[in-house]
């Protein structure tokens, strides 16, 4: 091979493929300690709740009354219960509740509690306030106007008020047990406790969550839509579903994510309160919130009851903070010329 050959190889251009948008945002998220610390947890969370039944070491509704506040020979030196009150049994890692329940395996089954309302309140929310605020931007003017107002008077509204109101209508005994068969409010309190006291918690978030995302999806369509990249798509006669779905949405679905994973901690927030207040999840159900409940009327003598739900509360509220705030930076376009 000639010399000439060789240098005219050497000098041509390196063609390097531009990195899309999303492979960009993994690369810069991945690259963010906190937030793939929250990713590990947020894993681990999610593998606790597919793997509860082989996880748990008892069932979390069996009772056994000679066993209440038991706590393990490792607790008892560690808190100092040396006053001969606290009953030691190894048999419970984690030690028993006052009605004689493993408290390891309410907290392994409580994160599915937690959880579901993590993956159902974005979901409910998303779905009305995309949509919603998707038709408000991109009709504008008086329809806009109009929309806006509504969501104004939603917010006005106390939304766990709401949820409370709710829970105390269909859940009270009237509702609950004395109700015309076939009434709607007969069904409603059945449905409720058949996924053990969380339907109300998603009509509550769905009812409520959704203002935030549909002013944010209206702003971001409101400002997408006067874009060059829009213009030219009308200029060649696409239709308006064409450009909602084809051009508006994937571009303002970014920190519609971000909005709503960041939105995660309130939700998981309003079902342990709710449980706490007892208007939660239906007994024996286990929620953190009610774990809470319940430590909280021993926290003298057994502090660990509220202590560690309260920790897995934290540590799930933090995992989820830390990965809202990965993605904002992950995903904001003035972040791609730093990474």
């Amino acid at each position: 091979m000639s010399g000439e050959g060789v240098k005219g190889r050497a000098a041509a251009p390196l063609i390097r493929k531009p990195e899309s948008l999303w492979a960009s945002a993994v690369r810069r998220l991945l690259r963010n300690r906190a937030a793939v610390l929250g990713l590990v947890i947020i894993a681990i969370l999610f593998l606790t709740y597919i793997f509860a039944d082989q996880i748990a070491i008892k069932p979390y509704d069996v009772q056994v009354n000679a066993d209440n506040n038991a706590v393990p020979q490792w607790l008892s030196a560690l808190l100092s219960m040396t006053k001969g009150y606290a009953r030691v049994n190894n048999a419970y890692p984690l030690g028993a509740d006052h009605l004689g329940r493993d408290l390891f395996s309410r907290l392994v089954y409580g994160t599915r509690i937690s959880l579901t309302v993590a993956l159902v309140g974005p979901l409910i929310a998303l779905a009305i306030g995309v949509a919603y605020g998707s038709i408000s931007g991109f009709l504008g003017g008086r329809v806009d106007n109009i929309m806006m107002r509504f969501v104004d008077v939603m917010y006005a509204f106390p939304g766990i008020l709401l949820v409370i109101l709710m829970m105390a209508f269909f859940r009270s005994t009237f509702g609950g047990q004395q109700a015309a068969a076939g009434t709607i409010k007969a069904f409603m309190a059945q449905l409720d406790a058949s996924v053990g006291g969380m339907l109300f918690i998603f009509i509550g978030i769905g009812m409520t969550g959704w203002e935030g995302v549909a002013r944010l999806t209206r702003g971001q369509i409101l400002s997408l839509r006067e874009k060059e990249f829009v213009e030219a798509a009308r200029a060649i006669g696409a239709s308006n579903r064409r450009i909602m779905f084809r051009h508006l949405l994937p571009n303002a679905i970014g920190p519609l994510i971000v909005a709503e994973t960041l939105m995660i901690p309130g939700y998981i927030n309003t079902e342990t309160f709710l449980s706490f207040i007892g208007l939660g999840v239906m007994p024996p159900t286990p929620s953190w919130g009610s774990m809470i409940a319940d430590g909280a009327r021993a926290i003298r003598t057994y502090p660990h009851q509220a202590l560690f739900p309260g920790l897995a509360l934290s540590l799930t509220m933090f995992a989820f903070n830390f990965l809202g705030d990965g993605l904002r930076d992950a995903l904001d376009p003035r972040m791609r010329g730093t990474s």
